[in-house]
């Protein structure tokens, strides 16, 4: 039914060419009584077309669905070539999902240029769209670069104090890693004489090109996912932009690297990516222990989280590259390795997925309390739950779920990756579990602090510091709460922003089949071209 409409180009250029309206809407509509609905009714739209991706998919082939192919540079074989399977098709959904929260997020929130604000958050869903479907190498680069700008955007207008230092190191680390990505791109052109993806996945090419290859591919995906030592640019991308801009950056943005070990590395320079295990191994460990370290000491709460978002992403990286471990293992049988390698790459997939919920709705949480006191800091907070109890009650279900609660999502991913993880080595699997650990350490110490305890008074708190005589004469005069105790609890916009978070976690938490089943024959295609040798 779905198969004769170009649903992937609707998907690209509907919220595209939406942004733009919403920006000439804008001219004429400053206070956003117009663009906000525009915006909103568009993002809605997008999310409800890209849902016959999901139900009209065929998760019995690993073959490409939904192809679209036009010519547009023909004489360099550039085309206009769309496609997904069961690894793109999800990460499409989450994004026109996650963009309808976040335009809710923002609507009473920003007042200045609400518009042009709404309008690069569309601009942005139809550009990252576009990367999860693109089949043609050119096009795949230049959707993965134009994304930069409407964020760079978002964050250098609406920012923090000090966005322009942040928006500019953000810019700096993602573009010049992708340069070296578009020098790898082509010489693999020089070889095939195409731009078709899916044909380098059949290409000889000798082992020296392979580690170039690597390389080249890692400059772009390891700054975009990102990995340490690259991940510096993160933390402070997410200080200083605005919640809906912190919530597309972990809940998306960060997932484009990690898909392009996947579409690229993986199955273009296995060969590469198997000798070289090891050096991704041991970064993705030092994300998931040393970052988990990191976060437990951060007073910031964007800062905490924007660590944690490092440190999960690192269990990802580590589910994609010990595939080679486990292949290798010869104490196992083979059925047994490829089944282990498959659980591997398909819980770095869900872990993926549910970072992009659980992620969300803990920036979404931050953001409620920031546009209340306009403060991110831990210590400015203590006994939230006094003043909001429902905001408390969603707070510490997010908390839980990012500390890989069973029944949430979060825990589905990370134990299909350490159960892998015991086939390849029992070191690795026994360093990624800290992450259960750490995660509920920094979690639920920043959940300590801000929710319960008694609750925080900037008046009354701030006379620690002067004489008993001065403490007794101001606690007599009766000053009046400030800080927490002013708190209102959730409205009903924000209300229904978390619950359909929560519910979406709860539901892939307790049953995660509908996003497995789809990308099996996609991850065990992949494990086919990851397993044979590509040399010359």
């Amino acid at each position: 039914m779905f198969a004769d409409l170009p649903l992937l180009s609707l998907l690209i250029w509907l919220p595209i060419l939406g942004g733009f309206w919403v920006l000439a809407v804008g001219r004429q509509d400053n206070s956003g009584t117009t663009a906000k609905p525009v915006a909103l009714a568009i993002s809605i739209v997008t999310f409800v077309l890209s849902l016959p991706l999901f139900f009209g998919f065929d998760s019995t082939t690993p073959a490409m669905q939904f192809s679209e192919r036009l010519a547009w540079i023909p004489s360099f074989n550039i085309y206009y070539h769309l496609g997904v399977d069961g690894i793109s098709m999800p990460l499409i959904i989450l994004t026109t999902f996650t963009t309808v929260l976040v335009v809710l997020a923002g609507w009473e929130v920003i007042q200045y240029k609400s518009a042009q604000y709404m309008a690069s958050f569309l601009i942005m869903e139809g550009v990252m769209i576009g990367v999860f479907a693109s089949l043609d190498a050119i096009l795949f680069y230049v959707m993965f670069e134009a994304m930069l700008v409407p964020m760079f955007i978002i964050i250098g207008i609406w920012g923090g104090v000090n966005r322009i230092y942040a928006t500019i190191k953000f810019f700096l680390y993602t573009f010049l890693g992708s340069v070296f990505m578009l020098v790898a791109l082509l010489y693999l052109y020089s070889q095939s004489d195409s731009f078709y993806i899916l044909d380098y996945h059949q290409l000889k090419i000798s082992f020296q090109a392979q580690v170039l290859i690597f390389f080249a591919f890692f400059m772009a995906f390891a700054v975009k996912v990102p990995m340490w030592p690259v991940h510096t640019w993160l933390p402070d991308a997410h200080v200083e932009a605005p919640t809906g801009g912190s919530v597309i950056l972990a809940a998306i943005m960060l997932k484009l690297g990690a898909y392009g070990f996947l579409r690229f590395t993986l199955p273009i320079v296995p060969d590469a990516s198997k000798d070289l295990d090891w050096f991704m191994i041991f970064l993705s460990l030092v994300a998931v222990v040393y970052i988990g370290f990191v976060a437990l000491v951060q007073k910031d709460m964007k800062k905490l989280i924007a660590y944690s978002s490092i440190s999960h992403m690192g269990f990802v990286t580590l589910g994609f590259f010990m595939v080679f471990r486990i292949l290798a293992n010869t104490q196992i049988p083979p059925e047994a390795a490829t089944a282990g390698a498959a659980m591997g790459i398909q819980g770095a997939m869900v872990q993926m997925i549910s970072h992009g919920f659980i992620s969300g709705a803990m920036f979404l949480c931050v953001g409620v309390l920031y546009d209340r006191l306009h403060s991110r800091m831990i210590h400015d907070y203590g006994g939230v739950a006094n003043t909001m109890p429902l905001f408390a009650m969603f707070s510490v279900f997010f908390a839980m779920s990012n500390a890989g609660l069973p029944g949430t999502s979060g825990f589905v991913g990370e134990f299909l990756v350490i159960l892998s993880a015991f086939k390849a080595n029992f070191w690795i699997a026994f360093l990624a579990a800290t992450t259960l650990i750490l995660g509920a350490a920094y979690t639920l110490w920043m959940v300590k602090r801000v929710i319960f305890g008694k609750v925080h008074n900037y008046n009354l708190d701030h006379l620690e510091q002067f004489s008993n005589r001065r403490r007794r004469r101001a606690e007599s005069e009766q000053l009046a709460p400030t800080g927490v105790a002013t708190l209102h609890d959730l409205n009903a916009r924000e209300t229904t922003i978390l619950a359909i978070l929560a519910v979406t976690v709860l539901f892939f938490g307790i049953y995660p089949a509908p996003l497995l089943d789809v990308m099996q024959v996609s991850v065990q295609h992949l494990l086919e071209h990851i397993s044979q040798s590509k040399l010359m």
